[in-house]
């Protein structure tokens, strides 16, 4: 891949990424260097992307893989006391972000956050970032039929908790 093309794989996709990135993460500047580093890495090795159809997918996939990363860190980190009473950064949201911390969404991001690593994917790729389920199999490496499942019980329990609350 050429760097103009990534240039513009950067430009068109950036702002996707990084809510993609936020969604899962709940905190803006954390998503935005996860975007930025997995841009770097691509950089490095854009030579071997010879195919420009896969390269939305597998940045997508890029950017999940680095969440699960900082979020597994956090959880040690916590786990070893040094964040406590994390508040995972909502203090520190972008304006536009601000507008997602309304009441109604605050509790939906809740309940999302609560939900099997999975589901929350399944989910976040489906109605935040807006991929089909042929789309959302190939970013996750899983078949459709499980993309299928995981967003009915995902919503199933994103409906159970809302109405708790």
């Amino acid at each position: 891949m050429s760097a103009a093309a990534l240039a513009e794989l950067f430009r068109r996709h950036h702002g996707d990424l990084v809510r993609l990135a936020t969604v899962m993460l709940r905190n803006r500047e954390t998503a935005e260097d996860v975007v930025q580093d997995v841009f770097a890495a691509v950089q490095k090795r854009s030579a071997k992307l010879v195919q420009p159809d896969a390269a939305l997918p597998y940045l997508r996939a890029a950017v999940l893989n680095r969440c699960r990363s900082v979020l597994r860190r956090q959880v040690l980190a916590q786990r070893f006391g040094a964040l406590r009473d994390v508040d995972f950064g909502l203090d520190h949201l972008s304006a536009e972000a601000d507008v997602i911390r309304a009441e109604e969404r605050r509790q939906v991001l809740a309940a999302l956050a609560a939900l099997p690593r999975r589901r929350r994917e399944v989910l976040v790729l489906r109605y935040y970032v807006g991929l089909s389920e042929a789309e959302i199999a190939r970013t996750l490496g899983i078949s459709q039929g499980t993309v299928k499942s995981a967003a009915a019980r995902g919503i199933a329990a994103l409906a159970r908790k809302l109405e708790e609350d």
